[in-house]
């Protein structure tokens, strides 16, 4: 059943009622909506297609990847806004796109990568079906979780460092004008980081002898036979429906929840569950609810009337549809990139996120230790068994708790990740 918010309801920092309709019209939440999709495409596509090669996708396999996880997402942003009229924003896994670019190739190659795919979306529409399921999710320490995903996050965030020591000249003006924007404009930090790169990309090929074949730029559907592998459920499936799960869906219900909205759990999982189904044939990792970027189209720059911020959500989800078609071209741009550049930008993107991460995994003293253990394990890289070292870590982790409950090392009321409302 959908839900219409009141016509009059008052914005959490202004005022409301019909003076805002009429003053405020379409342009606040339809410019909101185009912001979003923007910075939010631009500032993490390099991790998805970093992701998906990590684990075995060649370059085209990898920008059907990039569009199937794009249009899914913006599908699932016109679905879920115009059934509920709520500026729900879904965006792709970028904490699990980093998951893949640390993981590397199981074993089964990318079939079996892409058979992950697909059980990280039963997964996910399992939690919309069995609150159970959910529930146990929740449960999960949030500082675990964190740290896991901040152990993740590591290797790629050294990407800025590495690069500037392997290409000196290329890289330094991306990081140059990243620091330059996050001074002065944080939001727009890690796209203009893309666009200083691009730039570094076009001196390059303009300077070089590489050509750009046009046939590149046509966008794609490359389709592949999933294959089940113990490794790639173990290895990629779990991990990957954990951290979309406790760094993405649970806090996008939290965002959305301070701005005053709630969130129907229960359909936005069907829906972006179904979603990551549709789009793994075609490399799509996994999409979800958005977390950091929901504020974008929910918040007040999406206009003073509360009951239209959904047209925000509804327009971003039509830009990441067109801005998937493209996709060809921008993994055609990357895969054209000086050595260092591409590292770098995705380690640029993502240094938020870790800053994040490492504060709510280490910000209660009683849980630290445990949490250091989870992302030392995580940060370590270590394949065992085939199995990726994000799920050691979270089996590390949950291991050192239950030893050290009852110590002054942990304590068995860990901070859980908030649950949801399961409707």
């Amino acid at each position: 059943m959908s839900h219409t918010p009141p016509p009059n309801t008052a914005d959490a920092h202004g005022q409301a009622g019909p003076a805002a309709r009429t003053t405020g019209g379409l342009l606040p939440p339809i410019t909101a909506g185009v912001v979003s999709a923007l910075v939010g495409f631009s500032s993490a596509f390099v991790v998805v297609l970093s992701g998906l090669t990590a684990v075995g996708a060649n370059r085209d396999q990898a920008a059907s990847g990039l569009l199937a996880v794009s249009v899914t997402m913006g599908l699932a942003c016109i679905v879920l806004s115009w059934r509920t009229r709520l500026p729900i924003t879904a965006a792709w896994s970028t904490p699990g796109a980093a998951l893949l670019a640390t993981t590397g190739t199981v074993d089964g190659g990318w079939p079996a990568a892409v058979g992950a795919f697909l059980v990280t979306g039963v997964l996910i529409v399992l939690t919309g079906l069995v609150p159970q399921l959910a529930g146990l999710v929740t449960r999960i320490p949030t500082s675990l979780a964190q740290a896991m995903l901040a152990g993740v996050l590591l290797q790629l965030c050294l990407g800025p460092i590495t690069g500037l020591a392997a290409n000196p000249l290329a890289v330094a003006p991306v990081i140059g004008l990243w620091l330059v924007a996050l001074r002065f404009a944080p939001r727009w930090a890690a796209p203009l980081a893309f666009l200083a790169a691009a730039v570094v990309i076009g001196v390059t090929l303009a300077t070089g002898k590489t050509a750009v074949d046009p046939a590149n730029l046509v966008p794609r559907i490359d389709l592949t036979a999933p294959t089940l592998t113990v490794a790639g459920v173990v290895g990629i499936a779990l991990p990957l429906f954990l951290v979309t799960m406790a760094s993405q869906n649970v806090p996008g219900v939290a965002v959305m929840a301070g701005l005053g909205y709630q969130v129907p759990w229960r359909r936005s999982m069907i829906v972006t569950g179904v979603g990551t189904l549709l789009g793994a044939t075609a490399g799509g990792h996994a999409i979800n609810l958005a977390a950091i970027s929901a504020a974008l189209a929910a918040g007040p720059e999406a206009g003073e009337d509360r009951s239209r911020r959904w047209i925000a959500s509804l327009t971003a989800g039509m830009v990441l549809i067109v801005l998937g078609v493209a996709s060809a071209s921008f993994g055609t741009l990357v895969a054209l990139a000086p050595v260092g550049v591409v590292a770098a930008v995705a380690g640029l993107a993502l240094l938020g996120t870790l800053a994040a991460s490492l504060t709510a995994a280490l910000a209660d003293p009683v849980t630290r230790m445990p949490a250091v253990i989870t992302f030392a394990t995580a940060a370590s890289g270590t394949v065992i068994i085939g199995v990726s070292a994000a799920f050691w870590a979270l089996v590390a982790g949950l291991v050192a708790r239950f030893l050290l409950s009852g110590t002054a090392g942990a304590h068995p009321a860990t901070p859980r990740s908030t649950p949801p409302t399961f409707r």
